[in-house]
């Protein structure tokens, strides 16, 4: 375990040699299909998708047949996989499951290792053509096709799956490795559709033969990504298994030992797990015994149908006065105790309440450093610490915010925000969530109607993708007689204001809710999208602590202004709250944080009512 933490302390050499343009005008496509992605883009355009066959045709495999997945008991005991993990964003995760499953890792570091893989895992990150200019430039293209050719043991992930497809239409026409017919290609977003794609699907198996997709049993996996490949008659006999969104899609490819997924095992929870382990082979530990176990039991309510809505579990995390860092909540941003001491609010340690919560079922865990690096933010270590063990405990997606931002240290040395995301990813999140930052960038596009390049916004979701990019949002009602009043966007107000207003305005604010801000919540939304963010974290600082429910008002406010997931936070004090937000709004989860830390109110009561309310769910 030391060696690893070593390994994975390291800098990626591919965020020291990043170049991000002053303007990248595609910064929000970049999410196609991944918690996190390359950093380096070529700026030479690719021959394109529609010749890739022809270039390939040599080195595809040849006729290869159906077997059962690798892994049974005459497996042949070797305990090591190869990891093809090509320094880019987040694998920590994936590491991590291999690990608690028994197995030792491997990595790639030429493509003789590759060649010479018993077993070989390929968690592809990010954008396509970055992936595919890195995989040439290291000469490892060739050898993932000789390898799959010789129909020997191979899981892609995510893009790991789409780069065995003929090409991409992310950044116009890409080659990719030819080895499945068929071009990647954006979801449609003109109907509706949010986009990326972010959450907890259901799959349709297609194959009746074994796989290693057995036990998911109608359960959800989850996904992230903006690009999808679909099934045509020249590659249906690849397609595993299928989900939906918007229309069906390829969710995991089988021919053989070559397979590949679409969705993210290491993030799918125990389901995911089980993924894994039926890949790698017999269990190794007891770990995997369990995994097996649970995977074993029957469902808990209906089939996986659609995309669920995602219930979060959020921990603001602080140090106290003695220098310890714990789990607090506030009462409408005030996280002190109330009384002469004012000590600040003590709700437990955070990894031991962030495995709980991945335990009880929460579909994924945000840490919210409101200590904020005020000083130095990339030395705050014990956070950092703090994500690293967090990820090996919790297997669903992790996001933490706090101190996303440029700055200077005392020696004078220069740091960006992608800097600061970037320490964080390596730590074991997959998303980052920025707030004040986000608010004077928004400001500023408003001013200018220019993108400079330049903001953490834009750096981090160009070299990581949009949907490693969170915005937190801590608006504050302001009520006016007349939409007339304010140049913001207002709502009519469900409840009056204190002189009888029947309008209101969300005013952001920053600094944790001290200073408020000249810029209305639907405007901020709108124009974070527009730089290129993939989620927003949508509080409300009236209803924080509160437990009256969320502001519905405000979350249909903002989910109607943006075409990404909008997540719903403060106020939820009963598993009915977020019924309410989900079947009165366009919020793709809710969040909450005081009633999960204090057992008022469990992640499975939520889940089971949701389920009870016929609202897609993901249940254990």
């Amino acid at each position: 375990m030391p060696a690893m933490a070593a390994l994975l302390s390291q800098s990626s050499p591919l965020v020291t040699r990043m170049a991000v343009p002053s303007s990248p005008s595609a910064s929000s496509s970049l999410s196609s299909s991944s918690l996190a992605s390359p950093v380096f883009i070529s700026p030479n355009r690719m021959p394109a998708a529609s010749h890739a066959r022809a270039r390939v045709a040599s080195r595809q495999p040849k006729s290869l047949t159906v077997q059962a997945a690798t892994g049974d008991a005459s497996d042949d005991g070797d305990n090591v996989v190869t990891l093809l993990d090509y320094g880019a964003g987040n694998v920590r995760s994936v590491r991590n499951a291999i690990r608690l499953l028994g197995y030792e890792i491997n990595d790639v570091s030429e493509p003789e290792d590759i060649l010479a893989a018993k077993k070989l895992i390929f968690p592809g990150v990010g954008a396509f053509r970055a992936a595919m200019d890195v995989l040439n430039s290291r000469g490892l293209s060739d050898a993932i096709r000789q390898y799959v050719a010789l129909d020997r043991p191979f899981l892609g992930i995510c893009l790991g799956l789409q780069l065995l497809f003929d090409g991409s239409e992310e950044f116009g026409d890409v080659e990719g490795l030819g080895i499945i017919p068929g071009t990647v290609s954006r979801f449609d977003g003109s109907t509706g559709l949010t986009v990326p794609q972010i959450g907890w699907n259901g799959l349709q198996i297609v194959q009746s033969e074994p796989s290693i997709l057995d036990g998911v049993n109608g359960r959800h996996v989850y996904f992230v990504h903006s690009y999808r490949a679909t099934q045509t008659p020249a590659n249906s006999e690849w397609v595993l298994a299928t989900a939906n969104y918007g229309e069906p899609y390829v969710a995991a490819v089988r021919k053989g030992n070559v397979q590949a997924v679409q969705f993210h095992p290491e993030k799918s929870g125990v389901v995911g797990l089980d993924i894994l382990r039926r890949f790698l082979g017999p269990n190794r530990s007891q770990q995997a015994k369990e995994v097996e176990a649970a995977c074993s039991k029957p469902l808990r309510g209906p089939r996986a149908s659609q995309l669920a809505k995602r219930v979060i579990a959020c921990l603001d995390v602080r140090a106290n006065d003695r220098g310890d860092l714990v789990v607090t909540k506030g009462d409408q941003y005030d996280v002190r105790e109330q009384g002469d001491e004012r000590e600040v609010r003590n709700l437990g340690k955070p990894v031991e309440l962030a495995a709980r919560y991945f335990e009880e079922g929460a579909d994924e865990v945000a840490f919210l450093n409101i200590t904020g690096f005020r000083d130095f933010p990339l030395g705050d270590l014990p956070m950092l610490e703090v994500m690293k063990r967090a990820s090996e405990r919790v297997f669903v997606p992790l996001t933490v915010g706090g101190g996303i931002r440029d700055f200077t240290d005392a020696n004078g040395r220069p740091y960006s925000s992608l800097e600061v995301a970037a320490e964080y990813f390596r730590s074991g999140a997959d998303k980052v969530s920025i707030g004040s930052e986000a608010v004077f960038a928004a400001e500023e596009l408003m001013r200018s109607g220019k993108k400079t390049g330049k903001t953490g916004i834009e750096q981090i979701s160009y070299v990581y993708g949009n949907q490693a990019v969170v915005v937190s949002i801590d608006p504050k009602r302001v009520y006016v007689h007349s939409p007339d009043d304010v140049p913001y966007k207002c709502v009519k107000a469900s409840t009056p204001g204190p002189n009888g207003e029947e309008y209101a305005w969300y005013q952001c604010t920053v600094s944790g809710g001290r200073e408020g801000r000249p810029i209305g919540a639907y405007e901020l939304a709108q124009a974070v999208e527009q730089l290129g963010a993939g989620e927003i974290l949508l509080n409300c600082i009236d209803c924080d602590g509160q437990g009256n429910g969320f502001d519905l008002d405000l979350v249909d406010l903002v989910s109607s202004a943006v075409t990404i997931p909008v997540i719903a936070s403060s106020g939820a004090g009963t598993p009915q709250h977020f019924s309410q937000v989900f079947e009165s709004t366009g919020a793709s989860a809710a969040l909450a944080a005081g009633i999960f830390h204090r057992n008022e109110v469990s992640i499975e009561a939520v889940k089971t009512h949701l389920a009870e309310e016929g609202i897609e769910t993901r249940l254990l």
